[in-house]
């Protein structure tokens, strides 16, 4: 049986997902301890008590963090995002920290992959920018048609698979790569889906093996003209190359909703201070390239999904745990 009553710190957490919290925890036996402030050595001092923290993706969590949150006696840390490249998972683990990501709806994900990727085969942007400006002309560009062209998909686990299943409906060729192929698709070599691909998507996670997945190199492999989609994390781009390839005209444009060094910049407003990205403010000058702030996943379903699972994940640790402890119990009972 689920733990009841069981106390859960909540940090980085917005006022839309403590409406959540503070909804679905009773029903779930949880009692949050909510907080808008992102996890830090100085506000570890909330945790004690609690085994159990979930955290946001929006901000790295230092290894004098987990120190501090280890210190506190939690000994389980949900993310509420697939990603966990913002903590050095090997490093809790040695702190006696388990770190788990949790699941929501792929959906989220897949169907802004596919506005990202229409918005850039059809040039709206530029046409966005023309219209906001009164100039109703045609874009000099004319779009494309997904049905006219090959895409490649990086990537296959949930997220990629709703996007290969959402292309099928617009009659493109898909190609796709992965280390373990997980669907139904025609997979091939990285270097074989790039030279083949009018439009690339990517969907692997962040990890060393994947850092820079788009390099120099491999976007000097990339057929002429072509388009990179990514929705998936911003490392996965050599954001240097891929602002050479765009400004030369070497590709044909960009959609991105994660970049490089986002962290300190997506997520805060800065119309009255500087952004300190030069990559980024050359993105946002070129008329072929759409930039959104790490927003693919930010909906009603898929927030709620988060919470959710969040909550679940931490009272699954805990039973687990309270088993555990009984079993040592009865054995030398």
């Amino acid at each position: 049986m689920t733990a009841r009553g069981t106390g859960i710190t909540v940090y980085g957490c917005g006022p839309d997902e403590a409406v959540l919290f503070r909804e679905l925890a009773p029903r779930l036996g949880a009692l949050p301890t909510i907080t808008a402030a992102a996890v830090s050595e100085a506000n570890a001092a909330l945790a004690p008590g609690n085994r159990c923290v979930s955290v946001g993706h929006k901000t790295r969590i230092t290894h004098a963090t987990l120190r501090a949150l280890a210190r506190a006696g939690v000994t389980y840390v949900s993310t509420r995002s697939v990603g966990r490249n913002h903590i050095d998972v090997a490093y809790a683990a040695g702190l006696g920290i388990t770190v788990e990501n949790v699941a929501y709806s792929p959906d989220s994900v897949a169907d802004y992959t596919l506005m990202l990727m229409l918005m850039a085969v059809r040039n709206a942007r530029s046409t966005l920018r023309r219209a906001d400006l009164h100039d109703y002309r045609l874009n000099e560009v004319r779009g494309r048609e997904l049905r006219d062209l090959t895409v490649g998909v990086v990537g296959t686990g949930r997220i990629g698979t709703a996007v290969v299943v959402r292309l099928r409906g617009f009659g493109c060729r898909v190609l796709a790569h992965d280390r373990r192929p997980k669907t139904a698709a025609d997979y091939v070599p990285l270097d074989e889906l790039l030279s083949r691909s009018d439009v690339v998507t990517l969907h692997a996670p962040l990890t060393a093996d994947t850092h820079h997945l788009l390099d120099r190199g491999r976007i000097g492999r990339m057929k002429p003209g072509a388009f990179v989609v990514n929705t998936g994390r911003g490392p996965l781009v050599d954001t240097e190359a891929l602002v050479a390839a765009l400004e030369s005209g070497r590709l044909g444009g960009a959609a991105l909703d994660v970049l490089e060094k986002e962290e300190g910049i997506f997520y805060t407003d800065h119309r009255n201070s500087p952004v300190e990205s030069k990559p980024l403010l050359r993105l946002q000058e070129l008329p072929n390239v759409v930039v959104t702030p790490h927003t693919a996943y930010y909906t009603d379903h898929a927030l709620r999904d988060t919470v959710e699972n969040s909550l679940a994940n931490c009272l699954g640790f805990v039973d687990s745990m309270e088993f555990e402890s009984r079993n040592e119990r009865n054995e030398h009972g």
